[in-house]
């Protein structure tokens, strides 16, 4: 029953970041792209200020996996690097962290790409 209830917590969490993003898409003038990095910035601001922690305990992968999660993600290791390196570990730290992520992204889009035929829109 225990799993149930993370189960529920992370698809309420997700679900709301979804919302959050369809209406910014809805009723503003901003392209996906835009939002897209406004969800990556605010889980870097809100990582950084260390209230993203809040939401990770409730919604744990509903709010690791999104966006935010990435951002989340990437202020979480350059404040590690940073204690741990210094000055420089807040340039290295985030890409540090996140570097798995990254080249799964890599990897799969390129299989992708050669499994299917891209083609431009139009």
């Amino acid at each position: 029953m225990e799993a149930l209830g993370e189960y529920l917590r992370a698809f309420l969490c997700g679900g709301i970041l979804c919302l959050i993003g369809q209406v910014l898409i809805d009723k503003t003038k901003l392209t996906p792209a835009r939002i897209l990095v406004l969800y990556v910035v605010s889980g870097v601001v809100l990582g950084g200020l260390g209230l993203y922690k809040h939401v990770v305990a409730f919604g744990g992968a509903g709010a690791t996996v999104p966006l935010t999660g990435f951002g989340y993600l990437l202020a979480k290791g350059a404040a590690k690097a940073v204690s741990e390196d210094g000055l420089l570990g807040a340039f290295t730290g985030g890409i540090t962290a996140a570097a798995g992520g990254i080249a799964a992204a890599i990897f799969f889009g390129y299989l992708v790409a050669l499994i299917f035929k891209p083609r431009p829109k139009g």
